[in-house]
């Protein structure tokens, strides 16, 4: 019987992870994704929509503040399965690159098109990039327009 002096993997956190991780230079998704149908229809209905060249995208600002995520979305009108999990891997990526931009306290869905499977990646690159930081402006506009809570609630008069 041996016994291991080295502490268990999984003994970290899924958001420390991802963020030790962001600092080795690999960042992951693993912690960042939506992946309850729940949370997908919750953006739906509560999220606005808005749309890029080749993709739209959905944000919502998330019930209790935690990692921000990002879920994606590709039906079956967008080609074969091959084709779908190529636009999947090729989205993964990119958002695998630029972890650390997504809109704190939000989550995000990104609903691209048929283009995407045939875009240049750095084109991609670029327009991801752009998605965020509007996610990003869009979720500071929100911060900015309510009031600070405070403890108390004032009176109707």
């Amino acid at each position: 019987m041996s016994i291991s002096t080295q502490p268990e993997q999984h003994s970290v956190a899924p958001a420390a992870r991802v963020a030790a991780a962001a600092l080795k230079g690999r960042a992951s998704l693993a912690g960042s994704r939506l992946r309850k149908h729940a949370d997908y229809q919750r953006v739906y209905a509560e999220g606005r929509k808005h749309r890029s060249a080749s993709m739209s995208w959905f944000l919502a600002p998330q019930a209790e503040a935690s990692v921000p995520r990002v879920g994606l979305t590709v039906g079956k009108v967008l080609g074969p399965a091959h084709e779908r999990n190529r636009i999947k891997r090729r989205l993964r990526e990119v958002l695998r690159r630029h972890v650390g931009q997504l809109p704190v306290g939000c989550d995000l869905i990104l609903h691209p098109h048929r283009t995407v499977l045939a875009l240049e990646f750095t084109k991609l690159d670029t327009e991801i990039v752009r998605i965020l930081q509007q996610a990003n402006a869009e979720q500071a506009r929100a911060n900015s327009s309510q009031p600070p809570r405070s403890g108390k609630a004032k009176p109707v008069r």
